[in-house]
């Protein structure tokens, strides 16, 4: 059975225990929760049923069973696990059910995820709660086919299951692939008590992106706002049939803030976000980034679209790393290398395409961003990885077997955004390395030009990029000028790197709601950066 659901469990109450299903929302009383003191229009109430239980008895509402806990979940966590187990309890059974598969490689991998959503659309609180959910994914490796399946009830059909998919892959015609080994490991990770985010009382979370929310909606000429709190804490156990058993906990807290200013049919509006893997404490004080935001969306109500043309433009750190993650980073993915042999002529070890000081990395390591972890979902250690040294192509981003496919390294990229997939090569942290520039020094170089920030998202195909930013300003005899807005940026990849002309001193890392998509999983967690960097002879679409 799927055990996802919202809020917690009175872990005294024997009746609690079993099985869980939750479905129905429906709303608080007018009054409230009186026992948590949380506004009446919030959504907490739920009809819990419990299939397995003797009694099969419907609760609804506060009942004596189901209350909503204000200090995290962890009453709950500690009596509804899989068939009534503890994670670290299941390793043994999940070793048996490896030994059970004949094929040449298996691994099996068991995650628990516990997250809190918070969204504020204006004034109204539009949702607010939590979700637990767990799960677990087995794959088989066999005459160089893999077959996967997902499951979320752990019990001796498990073992049953592990043998069809096996069945699968032996009837499957056999390739000439290998996957490697990895020596036999145990290891733990654990977060630090202080970052677990379950330990901070919902009202305490509630509080603080209201008061955000609240920032924005009190600035003189914001017509309305989006405020949204998310935080997750999720553990994850991995067996293989290599020997390697790893339990590894994650964390990640994080917010966002949108402001919308309108006059007549003009229609505005600003964003940005915060996040990292670190505790609540993270996204305390940062009123001066939410008071920018309701200044920038103001600002931009005034602002006149740009003049389309060919620009030189220094880019902010946020729309640079958006340009190293998406228009490089994506080309650097080995697994849609090994199939594109154009693409892989093009990304050829040694090639150059950027100038002496370009250096561009993807990092698992980096204490405190979002796409940091000790162990990917195939229990690879996390490594540094340059995928452009000195202007040349410097490297590729591996799963297993894309490694032994191009006879290359495996770099910890092998990720799966939840239990239900299997592991897919995706970046980690990707950045343009700091160099000794300041944004003085490139607003110097620039007679005519755009200093471009923020990001709304944008598009690749191969080697093509076109990219939207928040906003910009005009850049005349190094002096920022005016404000200017729907600013687009278009060109092919390689020709742009080409043109970087100068690269400061300034890495800023990023890591806020959202995250990447590839093959239907999304969004995963991963962070992006860089310093400003300037190029010349962008073609910008505008008016």
């Amino acid at each position: 059975m799927d055990s996802t659901g919202e809020f917690g469990l009175d872990r005294d109450n024997p009746e609690c225990r079993g099985d869980v299903s939750w479905a129905n929302y429906r709303p608080c009383s007018p009054a409230g929760c009186p026992r948590d003191g949380l506004p009446s229009n919030h959504r907490c109430c739920l009809r819990v049923s419990f299939p397995e239980s003797p009694a099969r008895r419907l609760l609804k509402g506060h009942g004596s069973c189901l209350r909503l806990r204000m200090r995290g979940l962890t009453s709950w966590s500690s009596s509804l696990r899989f068939e009534g187990q503890k994670m670290d309890n299941l390793k043994p059974f999940l070793a048996d059910v490896l030994s059970g598969v004949a094929a040449q490689y298996a691994d099996i991998r068991v995650e628990e995820s516990e997250e809190t959503g918070i969204v504020y659309r204006g004034q109204e609180l539009d949702q607010i709660g939590r979700s637990l959910e767990r799960g677990g994914c087995i794959r088989v490796f066999h005459n160089g086919n893999w077959g996967s399946a997902s499951f979320n009830q752990i019990d001796e059909k498990l073992k049953g299951l592990a043998k069809d998919v096996a069945a699968g892959v032996e009837a499957l015609p056999a390739k000439p692939e290998t996957l490697g080994s990895l020596p036999a490991l145990s290891d733990s990770v654990t977060v630090p008590e202080a970052d677990d985010p379950r330990e901070v009382p919902l009202a305490d979370k509630h509080a603080l992106i209201k008061h955000y929310n609240d920032i924005l909606l009190k600035t003189a000429g914001i017509t309305t706002t989006m405020s949204m709190y998310h935080d997750a804490f999720r553990t994850t156990t991995f067996l293989s049939s290599e020997d390697r058993c790893i339990t590894q906990e994650s964390v990640y807290t994080g917010f966002m803030c949108r402001a919308l200013t309108r006059d007549g049919t003009n229609v505005q509006d600003y964003h940005d976000t915060f996040g990292k893997t670190a505790g609540f404490s993270s996204l305390q004080n940062r009123e001066p980034m939410v008071e920018r935001i309701a200044k920038v969306a103001i600002e931009l109500l005034k602002a006149e679209p740009v003049p389309a043309g060919k620009y030189d433009v220094i880019i902010d750190p946020l729309l640079a790393g958006v340009f190293a993650h998406e228009a490089f980073g994506h080309l650097s993915e080995a697994d849609f290398l090994s199939t594109n042999e154009r693409l892989r002529e093009l990304m050829k070890i040694g090639t150059r395409y950027g100038v002496d000081e370009l250096t561009i990395v993807d990092d698992g390591t980096m204490p405190g961003e979002r796409g940091s972890f000790r162990y990917d979902d195939e229990g690879s250690p996390a490594q540094r990885t340059e995928l452009i040294k000195e202007g040349r192509i410097a490297g590729h981003l591996h799963d297993r077997q894309s490694a032994q496919q191009m006879a290359e390294k495996v770099t910890g990229n092998a990720r799966a955004v939840s239990y239900r997939f299997s592991p897919i090569v995706r970046m980690r942290n990707t950045y343009i390395e700091p160099r000794a520039f300041n944004i003085e020094d490139l607003l110097d170089s620039v007679e005519r030009g755009l200093y471009v920030c923020g990001s709304r998202g944008g598009m690749t195909e191969l080697e093509s990029f076109t990219f939207s930013s928040q906003y910009a300003r005009l850049v005349e005899h190094g002096r920022q000028t005016k404000m200017v807005r729907d600013v687009v940026l278009s060109g092919n990849i390689f020709e742009t790197l080409k043109n970087i002309a100068m690269i400061g001193d300034d890495l800023v890392m990023f890591g806020g709601l959202g995250g990447c998509g590839k093959n239907g999983q999304g969004p995963l967690p991963v962070g992006l950066g860089a310093p400003h960097i300037l190029i010349r002879n962008v073609v910008i679409g505008g008016r």
